[in-house]
Order: structure tokens, then sequence, then C-alpha cells
């Protein structure tokens, strides 16, 4: 008979239960969601607060959101804290801790005494940076020891660590899709979001539209002032765009001086006035002025419309390609439309 050669396996004492399952959660799984709803219901257990949770730093408006929220704190998951707002703003603005016995004694958070009897606000830090923090109120006082303190600022760092890899994964993913030139979408995503738009337009029978955007002279710019130069004033123009069209469009550069637009849920009519806007846009705006110039660029426009211009994202861009051809071909700085021809801008 064969033995086996391993001992029994014995259980982990509760606090290392904890951090396997912590552990297990940040190797296995990508979403934050999941991760922090994992390292917060731990918590709860140790410190069995009335509320709690977890706030994130928006770095762009300079405040916090809830990303877990649970007892009384789940009715604030809508809100903002500004920093220096409260327990969880302070701590954020100053990156420490604060474990509140009494908040009346403290003048910090004097005015939340009311709804505050004992509180712990524990920064999530990286790299001297705040990335968020964890507040437990109206704890029970008795699991509050040397010990689970420790515990508590371990979490904090595996709920820092979960951040961390988050945001770095959503970078390269970000990078892999991204032009370096302009900070436009690149035409390997174009692809990919189109296609997507094509199957949602399909399936509720909405149409979308296609600019497709060419610089004229553009290689005149890179002969005068050299290729350096004709980056800069790409990048300039694609801010353009990116200005003069909604937040549910996205812009592509194509490649070279070619730009295309995506106009979701946008029939021809719509697109032309939105193309409209774009070309009066450039021809007005002054370019590389902090180079000592003033560039007055234009470029010739072609649209295209789903359904009616192609059954396919490879036939709607080249009826919006050929249009801007025919643009370039003649006049150049105006705009054509498939199945409609020039639109007389000048």
């Amino acid at each position: 008979m064969v033995e086996d050669s391993f001992p029994a396996r014995s259980p982990l004492p509760k606090d290392l239960r904890v951090f396997h399952d912590v552990a297990r959660a940040l190797t296995s799984s990508l979403d934050l969601d999941s991760i922090l709803g994992a390292i917060m219901e731990q918590m709860e257990q140790f410190f069995e607060p009335e509320s709690w949770s977890l706030l994130i730093v928006d770095e762009e408006q300079q405040n916090l959101y809830y990303a877990v929220a649970a007892g009384r704190s789940s009715q604030d998951r809508n809100l903002r804290v500004d920093m220096g707002e409260g327990i969880a703003g302070w701590v954020a603005k100053h990156g420490e801790a604060v474990i509140v016995s009494d908040p009346s004694s403290d003048p910090r958070f004097a005015a939340y005494a009311a709804s505050v009897r004992c509180a712990i606000c524990i920064p999530l830090r990286s790299r001297d940076q705040t990335l968020g923090v964890i507040e437990l109120v109206n704890y029970r006082a008795a699991t509050l020891t040397t010990e689970t303190t420790a515990f508590l600022r371990v979490l904090c760092d595996y709920a820092a660590i979960a951040i961390q890899n988050v945001r770095a994964v959503e970078r390269i993913q970000e990078l892999t899709i991204t032009d370096d030139c302009t900070g436009l979408y690149n035409s390997r995503h174009l692809f990919s979001v189109t296609e997507s738009e094509l199957e949602r337009s399909r399936r509720f029978n909405l149409p979308f539209s296609l600019i497709f955007i060419d610089l004229d002279h553009f290689k005149r710019v890179n002969d005068l002032y050299g290729h350096l130069t004709g980056s800069r004033l790409l990048a300039e123009i694609a801010r353009t765009i990116k200005h003069n069209v909604r937040g549910i469009d996205s812009a592509f550069r194509y490649g070279g001086d070619e730009f295309i637009v995506l106009l979701p849920q946008t029939g021809k009519d719509a697109a032309l006035e939105v193309t409209q806007r774009l070309l009066h846009s450039l021809h007005e705006t002054r370019y590389l002025l902090s180079e000592g110039l003033e560039l007055r660029m234009l470029a010739s426009f072609g649209i295209a419309s789903y359904p009616e211009d192609g059954s396919t994202i490879q036939e709607i861009i080249g009826a919006a390609d050929e249009m801007m051809y025919l643009v370039k071909n003649s006049s150049r700085g105006n705009i054509a439309v498939a199945q409609r021809g020039f639109i007389h801008e000048r």
C-alpha cells in the first residue's frame, strides 16, 4: 500500500486564510471591482463596522469617488468627496492614516461627530502617491488591537497593488490602440471599433457615418520645416478634430496625414454639419504658434454612411475615401458626400 507522503492539511488561522484569499483574488483577476470587494469583505469580518467604503482618487478632478461602499456608506455611492473634505478627504489630501475615537474632540472632524462615533481611515499609497483611502465607520472598539491595525495596513497595501496593476494593464491596452504622434486611436483600433458599430447598427437598425480627412499640401510643411515640425502640426490638428466632435464619436489617425472620424447614430445630414464645422475650424485656426509660425491648413473631406453606401466597413470606408479623392483631385479644401457629390463651401 502506498501512503501519502504529504501530511494532512491543517486548518489555516483566520488571518492567514484572509491573506490567502486576497492573494488569490489579486493573481486570478484584473477586475478591480471584484478584487477590492474581496478585500473589503475581509475588513468587514474583522472590524464589523456599521459602514465601510473604499474611495479612489480622481487625479483629473481632484476629488474621490466611491469604488466600494456598504452599510450606510452605500447611500453615498454616487457622491464625490473633495480633497480635504471630511475624514476620507483629509486622509487623501495629507496621505496620513487617522484613527478617530471621539470626533467631537478633534477640531478637524468635529462637524461629523453627530454621525460618527469612531472611524479608521487609511490611505492607499504607492510611490509616495495616494491612490485612494479605506474608511471604516463606527466599528466595534474591541476589534481594534495592534495586530488588527497591522492587518488593516497590509490589506491596504494589497488594495494599492490591485489598483496599480489594473491601471498598468489599462495603460498598456491604451498604448496598443493609440497613435503616438496625435493621441488619437490608431488604424488597428479603427477596424475593431467600426466592426462593433456596424454590428450594433445592424441589430438596432441605426445609421452611422464616416468622415475621411486628408490634409492638403501637408508635404510642403515637412519639406520646409522638417518632419519633427510636421509631427507637431499633426498633433495640433488632432486636437482640433477632437474638439469638434461629440463624446460618443471616435477619431482615428488612418495613416500619414489622413484621419477618419466615426459618427455613431448619425445620418448624412448631421454628418455634413459636423464636417462643415471641422472644415471651418481647421481653416480658422493658426497652427504652430509656439514655433513662431502661423500656419493655416485646409483638408479634403469625404463622407459616407451606413447603410446606403455599403454593407461592410470596407465598402463604407471606400466610399468615403472615393469622395475625399474627388475633392483632392479638384478644388481641395472642400467636402464631397457619397451619392451627392461636392458641397460647395468656397
